[in-house]
């Protein structure tokens, strides 16, 4: 299974939050920063119709969560 893949900007407090999560459960991530690769950017506004919210954690089943609060990372990762 391929690792989730984190899309977010380093100063953005709720990427720093839902990273510290995965890292606290030891789930491993790719990370990638929507500011230094504009694919990555379109990705994201692919997900969200335009939008470009962060943290957005794309999944190895194509699910995908958008700016997600701890319970709700903590419910998508006990599936």
């Amino acid at each position: 299974m391929s690792n989730p893949i984190v899309y977010g900007a380093s100063w953005c407090p709720d990427v720093k939050r839902s990273r510290a999560l995965l890292d606290d459960k030891g789930v491993e991530y790719d990370y990638v920063d929507v500011e230094a690769d504009p694919a990555a950017e379109a990705r994201v506004r692919e997900l969200q119709d335009g939008a470009r919210r962060i943290p957005t954690i794309v999944f190895a089943d194509g699910s995908h969560l958008v700016e997600p609060s701890d319970d709700e990372l903590n419910a998508h990762l006990s599936r």
